[in-house]
């Protein structure tokens, strides 16, 4: 299907906040409230739609469980790992329970946007039912499992606190302005924070400080793609967006990242598991900061980041980054771990 690109000016008009005047009642005007459902699928399309509906993509997510393990020097014992990788696979299939609940609450309105329509359930290819059973019995049975993972309870009862708050989001978090950024990034932090407890690791208080503000990072820019895309429909999707203005989430974002490159850089001097005997994860900054700023240009420059974890499979410069940080960090911590040298 053939697309026509946005012309530069016009995309200067939307990252300003700038939109133009909504139609004229007496003018033709195509709005996706006119879009309907179609036929259930069957058989093995049946599957894909619910594979698809478990968003598979957004198990990139769930790799924050290894940051604690890695920074701790963990990742040479295999029984430890190989519990961090089945608390993967736990959060994997935890998150889609709640994806399916979310598209669940959120079908109708789904159905009048212009690319979520197009999603299993909003389109009518997954039934309703299946996605009510199937959500219910992944939590029923990786909640108990959960329990019983870690060397104590805590990971389970971080598993519930994933699920509970996703719940309140679904229902509640996501209508108050503000709360509903703090709610979403508490599903990063948690997720950290499983990834130490599962094998009885400490976390570094700087480490939660640095998921803490990049996860509400994500979560503004995630609010602005929303506000700028949809324009003057954006209340009709997402009631919350009517008190947003690009304006705020635009300070929002510049106080973040500030607060993030400083958090970061302090970490990387001053966390517990990194600066043993040296701050050579210092030298990870660079990488950092030149990952936060190729972020900021695909929002603002590209109109991006509605779907982060998109970005990372897909833009090259940020994976060529990311890349470099990962394997610079693991050669620090893992071959110059008990070296003494200061930057």
């Amino acid at each position: 299907m053939n697309t026509v690109e946005t012309p530069p000016a016009e995309r200067r008009k939307r990252r300003n906040g700038s939109h133009p005047p909504p139609p004229e009642p007496d003018e033709p005007h195509h709005t996706a409230q006119e879009w309907q459902p179609g036929p259930p699928a069957t058989g093995t399309d049946l599957l894909r739609a619910l594979f698809k509906a478990m968003r598979p993509r957004q198990w990139l997510k769930n790799g924050l469980l290894f940051v604690a393990p890695v920074a701790a020097l963990h990742i040479s014992n295999r029984d430890q790992m190989g519990r961090v990788v089945a608390a993967f696979v736990v959060f994997c299939l935890v998150s889609s329970a709640i994806y399916l609940i979310n598209d669940l609450v959120d079908i109708e309105a789904d159905r009048t946007h212009p690319k979520k329509r197009f999603r299993p359930l909003a389109s009518g290819r997954l039934p309703v039912v299946v996605a009510q059973v199937v959500a219910v019995l992944l939590l029923g049975v990786l909640i108990p499992i959960a329990l019983f993972l870690g060397v104590t309870y805590t990971f389970g009862a971080l598993v519930i606190a994933y699920v509970v708050n996703s719940l309140l989001y679904d229902y509640f978090f996501k209508h108050i302005v503000l709360v509903d950024l703090f709610s979403l990034s508490a599903g990063f932090v948690l997720r950290v924070l499983a990834g130490a407890v599962v094998i009885g690791v400490s976390i570094s208080p700087w480490l939660y400080l640095v998921t803490l503000l990049g996860a509400l990072f994500i979560a503004v820019n995630k609010r602005r793609h929303e506000l700028l895309l949809l324009e003057h429909g954006a209340g009709k999707h997402r009631p919350i967006l009517e008190e947003y203005s690009p304006e705020l989430l635009d300070q929002l974002t510049s106080a973040l990242t500030a607060g993030l490159i400083i958090a970061y850089s302090l970490y990387t001097w001053q966390g517990e598991t990194v600066s043993r005997k040296n701050n050579l994860m210092m030298a990870t900054i660079p990488f950092a900061i030149f990952a936060i700023f190729r972020y900021l240009y695909l929002i603002f420059q590209k109109d991006e980041g509605g779907a982060p974890e998109e970005l990372l499979t897909r833009d090259k410069w940020l994976i060529g980054c990311v890349l470099l940080w990962g394997l610079a960090a693991v050669i620090i911590l893992y071959y110059f771990a008990n070296t003494v040298i200061n930057l």
